[in-house]
């Protein structure tokens, strides 16, 4: 309970969603690795889209992994990503249980308190007076296209929507939604586009494999 306690204090305070890792190395439960620290820095790509692929996760890909990673060293008993979920876990029931208007949700390769759908229209009507942000239909289009074919350089993008994307992707750039992430292999060495980690924040999504899948668009 009290791990719990601090567990809910670092997600009220972080304003972004916080990895086990993080959690951990915040609490004192985790060394600081310097290499996860890099990784965890770098842009989400998804793979290209295969049959085997569009399969929806039985569960967010942030939990399957540090269950795998629990499972090596079970003989050892509960490691510290075994106690940052159990807290989550035990946070999330005591929320459902009072009826509160918010739980703990896997986001963008970690976790982060959010408002239950259902308090929905009333934070929005808090936020009436303020701008939406919301994005065109040509940059829902070009982030769709990026989201499902990335990395992709700008010419295959623009093949795809079949018109100029230069001010769009600018747009979505500076919006922190689309990032640069390299080269393509190509003539003129094109640039690369992918998302961002902050387009799984802004779409409410725990890893591109959240993305809905062909047949679940149809």
């Amino acid at each position: 309970a009290e791990l719990a306690t601090k567990v809910e204090a670092l997600l009220i305070t972080a304003g972004k969603p916080l990895t086990v890792e993080r959690l951990g190395q915040a609490l004192g439960l985790i060394a600081p690795d310097p290499a996860e620290a890099a990784a965890s820095a770098a842009p989400a790509v998804a793979p290209p889209a295969t049959p085997e692929s569009e399969a929806a996760p039985a569960e967010p890909a942030i939990i399957t992994r540090v269950k795998r990673r629990s499972k090596r060293h079970a003989a050892e008993g509960p490691t510290p990503q075994d106690r940052l979920l159990a807290a989550i876990k035990h946070l999330n029931a005591i929320y459902a249980a009072t009826e509160r208007s918010f739980r703990i949700e896997p986001m963008a390769g970690g976790f982060r308190l959010m408002t239950v759908p259902e308090f929905g229209a009333v934070v929005e009507a808090l936020r009436g007076g303020q701008s939406s942000g919301k994005l065109s239909r040509a940059a829902i289009e070009t982030l769709a296209i990026i989201a499902y074919k990335q990395p992709i350089t700008r010419g295959k993008l623009e093949a795809v929507r079949g018109c100029s994307c230069g001010e769009v992707l600018k747009s979505l750039t500076e919006r922190r939604l689309v990032t640069v992430v390299g080269r393509a292999e190509e003539l003129g060495r094109p640039l690369l586009y992918a998302t961002s980690k902050q387009f799984l924040d802004a779409f409410g999504l725990s890893s591109l494999k959240d993305l809905p899948t062909s047949s679940e668009l149809k």
